[in-house]
């Protein structure tokens, strides 16, 4: 539970660094709007067409009688539509990441910079960053898939499949999304895609905390654009902490102003 907190924490310093920093928050706003519209046109098209989706994939229930056709259709496009916003989440982190990279990257090294020490580059010019942030966000995005494809699946069991399984796709996409969102700050150091997950794997808890309540707030229309600078912010604060706590002392692992820190990475 204490992770939970200190995972809240970060995304919290996060926000609280770019309302301190009001131009980074307004440089920031462009590629989440361009994302925005991109993807609220996409999801209101796949809106419109998720019922006839259903009907396609279901042939054989076309004898059914009333009301159990109504119900199953029903549900199968209740769970297609749900299939499709868990996609667009973590998609619109990757789309409005890639649009604003060269942005990010430098709001994550000004984070750096603003807390003190080392604030490392990559040194690689734009052309290789976007491609290896790319690469490395379709391999997310595989496992994404892959998670959301069992869920989809999972959603079909009687009472499991309307109450534990969203809660588990809560969580599916909260971890995703903050591997997103700490990959501008690890790829600038060079931590390659095997590492920053064996990294966040080795504190679930800490990145549940932080990307699951980020999941939530981008379920309100036009809140992912607004949050999308702090939370990177967040995420460079998070990566910071984690890539030196071997080396640091807990005491100094804690964003300021926000109590204790998490436990030191093992």
């Amino acid at each position: 539970m204490h992770d939970l907190a200190g995972g809240f924490r970060y995304l919290l310093a996060g926000q609280r660094w770019v309302l301190g920093h009001g131009r980074w928050l307004g440089f920031g706003l462009l590629p989440g709007l361009v994302s925005f519209v991109l993807y609220t046109g996409a999801l209101i098209a796949f809106g419109y067409t998720a019922d006839d989706l259903t009907v396609w994939a279901t042939p054989f229930a076309d004898d059914w009688s009333a009301p159990w056709l109504g119900v199953f259709r029903g549900f199968l496009t209740a769970l297609f539509f749900g299939l499709g916003l868990f996609l667009a989440v973590i998609t619109f982190t990757a789309v409005t990441l890639l649009i604003g990279q060269p942005f990010y990257e430098s709001l994550s090294e000004q984070v750096d910079r603003s807390e003190g020490g080392e604030v490392p580059q990559s040194g690689l010019p734009l052309w290789l960053e976007l491609w290896i942030s790319a690469r490395d966000s379709i391999r997310i995005l595989a496992r994404v898939l892959l998670y959301g494809i069992v869920l989809f699946a999972l959603g079909f069991i009687p009472v499991v499949g309307q109450t534990v399984i969203p809660v588990l796709g809560f969580c599916v996409s909260g971890y995703f999304l903050t591997q997103e969102l700490t990959s501008v700050a690890l790829q600038r150091r060079k931590v390659e895609l095997p590492d920053r997950l064996a990294l966040l794997r080795s504190r679930r808890l800490l990145v549940l905390g932080f990307g699951v309540p980020l999941v939530l707030a981008f379920l309100v229309p036009l809140v992912a654009v607004f949050l999308m600078p702090g939370a990177v912010a967040g995420a460079t604060l998070m990566a910071r902490d984690l890539t030196r706590a071997d080396e640091t002392p807990a005491a100094e692992t804690t964003p300021a102003g926000f109590g204790p820190p998490p436990p030191a990475f093992p």
